[in-house]
């Protein structure tokens, strides 16, 4: 059953992480401006969790005995506020990505967010205690220095419409955001350890319906602050694609999002918050070619060794883990001999 759930959490998360980032930015190349707007969009879509909860919930009442009574929801109070306190997060993170992806090219915050890998493995080392081995420090690294490189003739990669310093401030919030998320995985990782629960993934689920509900209340928020509700109607008019399909990508990029979210929090269930990370960093040439495809973005040199040093890292942190993992194998192997000879010699 874990394996069906790795796969299906995989394949959703694949999805979101290749189709959000190009849906945002159709959104911003056709007339779209609203930032607080696309960060709306990142968590809009938490409704639709409450389809397989109806189905939880069903299968619960059936299973359980005439009489006794079925919660539709199963998160206790101490989960409850460690997922509020994350869902704020997840919404100032968003929009730090939002902002990023309105001034840069989809395949340049693809790869500055592959660097978030190499966070996610520092965050983890402190928080929930996974060791550093010398393939997850050459990793991070690589990582850095890929992250690094990209800030390199940054003129080169900047869109015709945009001025040197809209660029330099997307670069920097891209930069953050992937530091945001990276330091929330873990903390996410940490809350399903600390629960004082049994983990369930119907439980995962209510966790990420409330992290995505605060996250779009931090949103609408923002979009009444900076206007965007009075500005909508005017932006869907002059979309460049037409008012109905403006309504369209918005629908579209929701649901897409969801999934991305959905499909990150499900694998750091069934695995670890690194795990989650990898997956994302695995998925970056995909998301690299698209960009090029759909959007005939530059791929310059220095996207290239950037990509380069990407994957070496990715690669070297894998295969650390692969040995780790053997390692580990042999030597359960080794002891459980020696442990059922000892308690032969106990009972002689």
């Amino acid at each position: 059953m874990v394996k069906v759930l790795v796969i299906i959490n995989c394949i959703i998360l694949a999805i979101g992480n290749c189709g959000g980032p190009l849906i945002m930015r159709l959104y911003f190349n056709n007339g779209g401006k609203r930032i607080w707007f696309s960060t709306f969009l990142e968590t809009a879509g938490f409704p639709v969790i409450f389809i397989p909860l109806l189905f939880s919930y069903i299968a619960r009442r059936r299973s359980n005995n005439v009489g006794d009574d079925t919660s539709f929801f199963l998160i206790k109070p101490r989960l409850l506020i460690v997922a509020v306190f994350i869902g704020i997060l997840s919404g100032f993170d968003n929009y730090l990505y939002a902002y990023g992806i309105a001034y840069l090219p989809v395949s340049t915050a693809a790869l500055i967010i592959a660097s978030q890998l190499a966070f996610i493995a520092i965050f983890s080392f402190f928080m929930v205690k996974h060791k550093f081995t010398p393939f997850t420090i050459n990793a991070v690294v690589l990582l850095t220095v890929g992250a690094a490189v990209l800030g390199m003739h940054t003129e080169t990669d900047k869109p015709v419409h945009e001025t040197h310093k809209q660029y330099i401030i997307g670069f920097l919030m891209t930069v953050a955001a992937a530091v945001m998320y990276a330091f929330i995985l873990p903390l996410v990782e940490l809350a399903y350890q600390k629960a004082r629960q049994p983990m369930s993934y119907t439980l995962v689920l209510e966790f990420q319906l409330i992290l995505c509900f605060l996250a779009s209340i931090v949103s609408v928020i923002g979009m009444f602050i900076a206007g965007d509700f009075k500005a909508l109607p005017k932006e869907a008019r002059e979309f460049k694609l037409g008012e109905a399909l403006f309504y369209v990508v918005a629908v579209f990029s929701a649901i897409i999002w969801q999934g991305f979210f959905l499909g990150a929090i499900g694998l750091i269930f069934c695995t670890s918050s690194l795990v989650s990370g990898i997956m994302i960093s695995v998925l970056l040439p995909i998301t690299e070619v698209l960009a090029v495809i759909f959007y005939h973005e530059k791929f310059q040199a220095e996207k290239g060794l950037s990509l380069a040093l990407s994957l070496w890292g990715f690669v070297s942190y894998f295969y650390g883990e692969i040995k780790s993992g053997k390692d580990k194998k042999r030597i359960q192997q080794e002891e459980s001999p020696e442990t059922e000879q000892s308690s032969l010699s106990s009972e002689c």
